[in-house]
């Protein structure tokens, strides 16, 4: 690397600017705007006298103007993914919104954090909301791993064991073990885990297309266990359940493929740590692409991994979300942010430990300007502990893959912290395997399975089904008329943290926006959302209650018969077009489901924003009606579920009108908000409601007995009403 210092009027002290490759055009004009500025400031200094120095001083102000003029190009500015949707009305309005979002959660990094004491001392609490993001709180219990080895290839200098363990109970992980072929007795050697990323080799596992790694380990005193991941190993679960499978319900469920990879890898270690040749005080992590995110996930939650090396494999929410590079990835690169977090926070749980921070210069889907704040970031709070020199960062010139000088970077780095060895690597492209799945691999892939034919696959494995097993639900244990206001207190308290964390304690009221049509009224609720509202029925004389109706599709929805029939002439009606239907309808393409997935990187929902809209609403037609009307609402199917938890989460909502409400967040079809079914399903929430007034058309006959019975708790049984 080249160091440019630059002066110090402009950063107040010296400070090194590191070019990582000779195309770093950014730091190039820097630097020659920099030395500019100090040439002409030291002839200014030189002339002397009072005058020149005032000279020097305003000239000095012009300098820094100058600078900023010459870098403000690469300020703010990051490589698009593609190009931003235009196809419906409501395209402008989502993306301004989601881009706010992210730079609103990205601007504080640290979280008033200001010393490596405070970071320690937040430390359980990150821990336990990082894990809570990826489904692994509580954390799951350490189940007997039952690692089997089916066989072992003798290579000569080195043996590869093939085995699998179960981190759950019917979880299998399959992996190869790399390992030197002598070992002396009692020896303990370092290990590292691999965690592979997506190089798909169908029936033999993704392991096999990354055997190089493990070989060239083996070959310099480590073992290597090389896991196949989850979507693509030998037993198989999908990693694009909201990218493409439509398996929605994975944010209520707070079910993301990231915490498997993560319990996986944790596990690995179990297993690593448990060979009596291994050192458990020296056991690494690394993997490119999806194994450079999950060497980020399993290095953040386990401190026994004691250096670190992602490759490709993170960036921050500017660039997921602001500039669209999650439609370049599979589910598995996220956690559900429900806390908020920028993402360099995850990365900032390694620390203080050692960390190589490696990129390309053009990766697609790890552009640059990503790369940069994430290090930046790092290197912020590394410094903190005094352990600047444990924190770094490489670029290589070219695009989403390794190369030899990424090879070499990771092998030293690795060998530095793991073995005190910081010589220069000059062996790394022996047995050298291209990601083409025909090029000639140095271990034929088919001797690498684990289980070497269909027939030897347990009997017992849940991994294709263990998106539906792996986060535990939440139990419905119906609360005693004694133990009912503590039980829904802690109920109420729960949603809030873990499916409307971004909500305010109460959704402020919508307003009026520009531009109302003859027919309806536009309403801004939530910065730049604008939602249409139409006026139904408004008596000219007081208006005692209002009647919100919440569609399902759009403002010219008809009516229902059985809601018709419930307002009364005194009644004013009004029906509200969420956000993202109508007017303000968004491109859905599938995949990459761009909108929906943003949301759930900000710690929010579609459904949520939506409830937001609901509740705003409300609180908008009783400032409107002087205060004193009561606002009720109504809904079918998944209006009826925004109504609920708009109800829940506003008071001035006194009481609800339902129909054929979904039995289920998992249902397809019914609205979707992160961790939810971890707290309630949807007829704990409508029995919650209680005591407001309750009415229930055509619901399926659990939820009716479930709301029931909490209004009977409630003491509210009267309140409760099923008309035909």
């Amino acid at each position: 690397m080249n160091s440019i210092r630059l002066p110090a009027f402009w950063w107040g002290k010296r400070r090194t600017c590191r070019t990582t490759h000779p195309r770093d055009n950014t730091a190039r004009r820097l630097f020659r705007a920099c030395l500019f500025a100090e040439t002409r400031l030291g002839e200014k200094r030189k002339a002397g006298g009072g005058r020149a120095a005032g000279d020097a001083k305003g000239f000095q102000g012009k300098v820094a103007l100058a600078i900023m003029a010459a870098f403000m190009p690469f300020i703010g500015v990051g490589a698009m993914y593609d190009t931003p949707d235009r196809g419906q009305p409501g395209d402008p309005m989502i993306q301004d919104y989601l881009r706010q979002a992210a730079e609103q959660v990205e601007a504080d990094f640290l979280g008033g954090i200001k010393s490596s004491e405070d970071w320690e001392q937040a430390r359980p609490r990150l821990i336990r909301e990082y894990y809570h993001m990826l489904g692994l709180w509580p954390v799951p219990e350490k189940t007997p791993l039952r690692a089997t080895i089916t066989r072992t290839l003798d290579r000569g200098d080195y043996v590869v064991d093939m085995l699998h363990y179960q981190s759950q109970p019917g979880l299998y992980v399959t992996g190869n073990l790399y390992r030197p072929a002598k070992v002396a007795a009692g020896e303990r050697l370092p290990a590292i885990l691999y965690v592979c990323g997506h190089s798909p080799r169908p029936r033999n596992g993704n392991k096999t297309a990354y055997q190089s790694h493990g070989i060239w380990f083996a070959r310099h005193g480590y073992l290597c266990l090389v896991l196949d991941t989850l979507e693509m190993g030998e037993i198989t679960c999908t990693h694009h359940g909201t990218y493409r499978d439509g398996r929605w319900w994975w944010l209520s469920r707070g079910f993301t493929p990231a915490g498997v990879e993560c319990w996986n890898g944790i596990r690995g270690i179990d297993y690593l740590a448990s060979r009596a040749d291994v050192d458990s005080e020296r056991i690494g992590v690394t993997g490119i692409s999806g194994g450079g995110a999950s060497t980020f996930w399993i290095a953040a939650a386990d401190s026994r991994v004691k250096a670190a090396v992602p490759v490709s494999g993170w960036s921050d929410l500017t660039s997921h979300v602001a500039h669209r590079v999650i439609n370049g990835h599979c589910d598995c690169m996220f956690l559900y942010n429900t806390w908020q977090w920028p993402m360099a926070r995850v990365a900032g749980l390694v620390a203080p430990r050692p960390l190589l921070f490696v990129n390309s210069d053009a990766d697609p889907i790890f552009p640059m300007d990503g790369n940069e704040r994430v290090i930046n970031r790092l290197e912020r709070l590394y410094s903190l502990f005094g352990a600047g020199d444990k924190v770094d960062s490489v670029v290589s010139v070219g695009g989403h893959a390794y190369r030899k000088d990424i090879r070499q970077a990771a092998y030293r780095f690795l060998n530095t912290h793991l073995k005190g060895d910081p010589r220069p690597v000059t062996d790394s492209e022996v047995d050298l395997l291209t990601d083409s799945a025909q090029a000639p691999h140095p271990i034929p892939p088919e001797q690498l399975r684990v289980f070497p034919t269909d027939a030897d696959f347990p009997s017992d494995a849940r991994n294709q089904r263990i998106d539906r097993e792996f986060v535990p639900m939440a139990r419905l244990d119906l609360p005693t008329s004694s133990s009912w206001e503590s039980r829904k207190k802690e109920r109420l308290a729960n949603l809030r943290e873990l499916s409307f964390h971004h909500f305010p304690e109460r959704v402020p009221p919508a307003s009026l926006a520009g531009g109302g049509e003859a027919e309806a009224r536009r309403l801004a609720t939530e910065g730049p959302i604008v939602v249409r509202l139409k006026p139904v029925r408004v008596p000219a004389s007081e208006v005692r209650q209002v009647w919100l109706y919440v569609a399902n599709s759009n403002l010219n929805e008809a009516l229902p018969s059985w809601f018709q029939g419930r307002v009364l002439p005194t009644d004013a009606c009004y029906v509200l077009e969420v956000r993202g239907l109508g007017a303000s309808r968004w491109t859905t393409r599938n995949p990459p489901n761009y909108v929906e997935r943003s949301h759930y990187l900000l710690g929010r929902t579609v459904d949520s924003g939506r409830v937001w809209d609901v509740a705003a609403t409300a609180r908008y037609l009783r400032g409107l009606h002087g205060g004193l009307a009561a606002v009720h609402l109504a809904g079918e199917q998944a209006g009826a579920v925004l109504a609920i938890y708009a109800a829940l989460l506003e008071p001035d909502i006194a009481g609800l009108l339902l129909a054929r409400p979904p039995a289920t967040h998992a249902e397809d079809g019914a609205p979707q908000l992160l961790n939810v079914l971890r707290v309630m399903d949807v007829p704990c929430a409508a029995g919650l409601v209680a005591p407001r007034p309750l009415a229930l058309m055509e619901a399926p006959a659990e939820l009716r007995r479930v709301v029931s019975a909490l209004y009977t708790a409630a003491g509210a049984a009267e309140r409760l009403a099923e008309p035909q």
